[in-house]
């Protein structure tokens, strides 16, 4: 940190309002439009895409030979 830097520590209500907070109950604002509905992509679909990607990925991983390998 440079010399005009200033450290602080959150006070005891700063504290309180976070653990508040952190254990409140979290729910969206509202339901989704439906045009909002009808752009979100199907679940499903994404998941099985990301799985697929996530194997690829740590076979590339595990075969790498050194750092900055393109493969």
């Amino acid at each position: 940190m440079g010399d005009n830097a200033k450290t602080s520590s959150p006070d005891d209500a700063t504290r309180e309002a976070e653990r508040r907070d952190a254990h409140a109950e979290h729910a969206p604002d509202r339901a989704p439009t439906t045009a909002e509905d009808r752009a979100a992509p199907e679940r499903d679909d994404l998941t099985e895409g990301v799985a697929e990607n996530y194997e690829e990925m740590a076979e590339r991983g595990a075969n790498v030979k050194g750092e900055g390998e393109v493969p």
